[in-house]
């Protein structure tokens, strides 16, 4: 027996999920399958083809781009540019402003909290404005580190 792909990481442990679940999902095992298999015989394909599920301000030529002799050096989308921010919130909010971004929950099952898209942009825009009072400009790396919490 071959085992599907999603069986590959825990060969033992196979989570069937209730019929709830399987109604409302937007892809069949099969349609998995096939993506999976796809992406392993034509990945450039595969990509650029993933790449067109994205905005992006300058659409990427270059797809993948691998050396392993010497120093490894591993490039997707090289020449492609676009804005992270621009496609988990901007571009939903004109059509899903009101709708819920991001849910938070709390050790305690008590605490939660529910974001909309447009409460979620004020709070990357209080972010923005404060790394530039701190004088972080365009193309400046920044790195959050969250442990555990």
């Amino acid at each position: 027996m071959t085992n599907t792909p999603a069986q590959l990481h825990h060969p033992d442990e196979i989570f069937v999920p209730s019929p709830t679940i399987r109604e409302n999902a937007r892809i069949t095992p099969e349609q998995y399958d096939a993506l999976y298999e796809r992406s392993l015989n034509d990945p450039e394909g595969f990509w650029a083809e993933m790449a067109q599920r994205i905005d992006w301000f300058q659409k990427p030529t270059r797809i993948k781009e691998t050396s392993f002799k010497g120093n490894v050096d591993i490039r997707w989308y090289a020449d492609g540019v676009l804005n992270a921010c621009h496609n988990c919130v901007d571009r939903h909010l004109p059509a899903r402003a009101d709708q819920t971004a991001l849910i938070f929950e709390g050790d305690d099952p008590a605490i939660d909290k529910k974001i909309t898209y447009a409460d979620l942009k004020g709070e990357v825009c209080r972010l923005a404005n404060a790394l530039k009072a701190r004088g972080v400009q365009k193309g400046d790396r920044v790195v959050i580190y969250m442990p555990m919490v």
